[in-house]
């Protein structure tokens, strides 16, 4: 399996750890995942891998949380998971797999448990 990072170019973070893969000399590929966002089970996928309840993988801070109600407690997980497939920037990031597992760029040095 190839290393993947699910990439925000715009994002700091992302960038940093963009810029960690490449100092370790990481094969990886990027998934722009504003232009391309994983489908439902793909993010369920993620999901399990991760160990993360939805809402955990959401960021809370981005205006579309509030504006789609995304803050009521009763929302189902599948319901969750269907905001980030129509609304990707509702997905923390950065997100890297590697064939050791996959962990959330936040810190970006979370990264280095991985490869």
């Amino acid at each position: 399996m190839s290393t993947i990072i699910y990439h925000n170019p715009r994002c700091s973070k992302s960038r940093t750890t963009l810029a960690i893969l490449e100092q370790k000399n990481v094969n990886f590929e990027i998934i722009k995942y504003l232009e391309n966002p994983p489908n439902s089970s793909e993010i369920k996928q993620l999901l399990t891998d991760l160990n993360l309840e939805a809402r955990l993988l959401m960021r809370k801070g981005e205006s579309e949380y509030k504006e789609q109600g995304l803050d009521n407690e009763a929302l189902t997980e599948e319901q969750l998971i269907n905001a980030m497939v129509k609304t990707p920037q509702l997905i923390e990031r950065p997100i890297v797999r590697t064939s050791k597992g996959v962990v959330i760029g936040r810190p970006p040095e979370n990264v280095l448990s991985i490869l």
